[in-house]
């Protein structure tokens, strides 16, 4: 059941217009502008705790969420920036949140793994591997109680697919044909070790088979082709078909987590060298040009402006007050 996808589907996917494309456009500038500046900012010791850039993947986010309405559900990684944004959040939340400041999402108190924005539909991240899971499960299963056509999605890395909560969340969607989509960012190592060696299989949609829902494999530098998939994935969740595993073969450009002094990261150079040689927001602004949907004038403009707001939620972060000790005590139970 599961099928390789190395060109954007042409199936029944909704066509995007010129201003959707400009946004995913927009959206995956946003990411990575976000992250290197984060990036910046946590080797400065401006930002506390730990940071995993989504560098490199942004297609995946962007792709998937362009696919979703507000009100369907997501739930991130520890490498949750790209996620968040993805689905709509404001960029000085997230970057307040980072510096450890009370006007952050969490108050300052979830820092870069822990943002949620329950308005948008964004869940959380989660630090611990494959914890998200059950966790979009959960949600697609409340969407299909309350009768509603939302969707759920969990994004996970291939490492999380060898996780138990991979597999008893599949089986779960799929005996209850569960709204559910379960989206893999294979950027080819969990942390430190090659998915070629800790994967039984070449491909983490092989797996599908075993849970009787369909696995696709896509080229997660494609944004175009992570949008095909997501939709048709969409589609089928909401007219009551159940769920679907999408892999998104993709790679990271940084370390797996940012670390002060810079100490080397377990791959070998030609693996770091893979990522630039796969921009997939190299390749969407050629392919905008290329199909007249944007001048190079007019992706400049989108890139100042990008500049300009991750610049504001720096600023926005740095003049906003640390909690007060007497917080601590604030958001431990719900009302």
């Amino acid at each position: 059941m599961a099928e390789k996808m190395d060109q954007p589907m042409t199936g029944n996917a909704k066509p995007l217009e010129p201003h959707q494309l400009l946004e995913m456009y927009r959206q995956m500038v946003m990411i990575r502008r976000f992250d290197q500046r984060a990036v910046d900012e946590f080797h400065a010791g401006n930002i506390p705790g730990g940071v995993h850039a989504y560098i490199g993947q942004e297609a995946v986010a962007v792709g998937v969420c362009a696919a979703l309405r507000r009100d369907d559900k997501i739930v991130g990684t520890h490498r949750g920036h790209g996620h968040t944004i993805a689905k709509g959040a404001d960029i000085k939340l997230m970057m307040a949140e980072l510096f450890g400041r009370s006007t952050g999402y969490c108050h300052g108190k979830g820092g870069s793994m822990h943002i949620a924005d329950f308005s948008i539909g964004m869940l959380g991240a989660n630090g611990i591997v494959g914890a998200g899971l059950p966790i979009a499960t959960g949600a697609a299963l409340a969407a299909q109680m309350e009768g509603s056509d939302r969707v759920a999605v969990a994004f996970f890395g291939d490492g999380a697919s060898n996780e138990g909560a991979f597999h008893g969340s599949l089986n779960l969607a799929s005996i209850w044909k569960l709204p559910a989509i379960y989206v893999c960012e294979n950027n080819r190592w969990a942390s430190g070790v090659p998915a070629t060696y800790a994967l039984s299989v070449p491909d983490v949609a092989a797996r599908a088979v075993a849970y009787d829902m369909p696995g696709v494999t896509v080229d997660g530098a494609d944004v175009l082709a992570v949008y095909e998939v997501a939709e048709q994935a969409v589609q089928r969740a909401r007219a009551g078909g159940g769920p679907t595993l999408i892999e998104c073969k993709t790679y990271r450009w940084r370390a797996h987590s940012e670390q002060r002094g810079n100490p080397s990261d377990p791959r070998p150079r030609e693996e770091i060298d893979l990522g630039p040689q796969h921009d997939p927001i190299g390749s969407f602004t050629a392919w905008l040009i290329e199909q007249a949907v944007a001048t190079a004038a007019t992706l400049e403009q989108i890139e100042q402006e990008v500049g300009v707001a991750v610049e504001e939620a720096i600023a926005f972060a740095q003049a906003s007050p640390l909690p007060r000790p007497e917080d601590a005590l604030l958001d431990v139970f719900a009302p």
